[in-house]
């Protein structure tokens, strides 16, 4: 969508200078991703906390209380679970028939639909019965396969997935690919819904992403741009970074707020270039995320702003700023590609 209120930063020779101080952040770059930067990954040790805005308020307090439920559980991995699922739409219906934010099968909720909220009934388009209900049905799984050898998230994961009996009979996640994928996909998702503990690993293909924006200063912005040449090779925000990441290999979503959860997310002070940047004016709910830029250090981006504008540096330091995102290669894979949602 259109950023209002961003200042033209460039005028006349000053692009050429401001591309010579891309250029040196890019040495820091790369050498960020060999891994010079030092410092730990984001192994969570704890009480696992949510990052900073990816569970909607009106679901955060329901997701960090029942994602607490059984050791098995956390609230990241309840939470990746749901989005991937449904994005968080209470009301949505899959083509086989499941049902609400948790997506359960009537079969399924008659089972183990629970009244979450005390209000004498179990309504499974009511997210205060639906996300109590998806906690207590992993928990009943994991319970399932407690004696299984192996991770016991990961065989609750497969559990959910092919049935606790296979995981049961095969000692373990089952040879089949949908269940391997789906337990990759939760696990990817789960460290983008956690809140980093300790420095995030710089990414080994930021430098190429803004190596690939930074060619595209200049251009026209247009609304739902994603490069074509029956576009003129324009873009809008969210196509200029889908674009940037598929220069090095990495297939983010079309949209700004679904790209908010291709990897964990660093703080304002731990940005690194080709870290995502976002903006919206519900700083509560990464799903009402409407812009996007790619950092480049200093306080600067690079982004396509709005109708009429073109792409250039602008900062990052105004009051909408959102968050920021490190993009990982399986933290992209991870991403539902059929969730709702309006270009940016």
């Amino acid at each position: 969508m259109r950023r209002a209120g961003r200042a033209w930063l460039l005028a006349g020779g000053g692009l050429g200078l401001c591309a010579g101080f891309v250029a040196l952040l890019l040495v820091g770059t790369y050498a960020a991703a060999a891994g010079f930067l030092g410092g730990a990954g984001s192994a969570r040790t704890g009480t696992v906390a949510l990052a900073k805005g990816a569970v909607p308020a009106m679901y955060q307090g329901l997701v960090q209380r029942w994602g607490n439920l059984c050791p098995a559980l956390n609230p990241a991995l309840l939470a990746a679970q749901l989005y991937q699922e449904s994005g968080w739409s209470p009301r949505a219906v899959s083509p086989v028939g499941a049902q609400g934010i948790a997506q359960f099968m009537p079969g399924t909720w008659a089972s183990h639909g629970v009244d979450g909220d005390g209000d004498g009934d179990k309504d499974v388009w009511d997210p205060a019965d639906a996300i109590p209900s998806a906690a207590t049905y992993d928990c009943a799984l994991a319970g399932y396969v407690k004696d299984v050898p192996g991770d016991p998230v990961s065989n609750m994961l497969a559990a959910y997935n092919a049935g606790a009996y296979r995981v049961i009979q095969y000692k373990g996640v089952p040879p089949y690919e949908e269940t391997r994928n789906y337990v990759r996909i939760i696990r990817s998702l789960e460290r983008s819904f956690a809140r980093p503990v300790g420095r995030v690993q710089p990414s080994q293909q930021a430098a190429g992403a803004i190596h690939y924006a930074q060619g595209k200063l200049g251009t026209p912005y247009l609304w739902g741009g994603t490069g074509t040449a029956a576009q003129n090779g324009r873009f809008d925000c969210s196509g200029l970074t889908q674009a940037a990441y598929l220069s090095v290999g990495i297939e983010l979503p079309r949209v700004a707020n679904d790209q908010y959860n291709a990897g964990p997310h660093p703080s304002r002070e731990e940005l690194l270039p080709g870290d995502l940047v976002f903006f919206s004016d519900d700083l509560t709910n990464s799903r009402a995320i409407r812009h996007v830029g790619i950092y480049v250090g200093g306080g600067y981006m690079i982004d396509a702003p709005r109708t009429g504008a073109v792409i250039r540096f602008d900062r990052i330091d105004t009051p909408d700023y959102f968050g920021a995102t490190r993009v990982t290669k399986d933290g992209a894979a991870a991403l539902p590609t059929d969730l709702p949602g309006t270009p940016a």
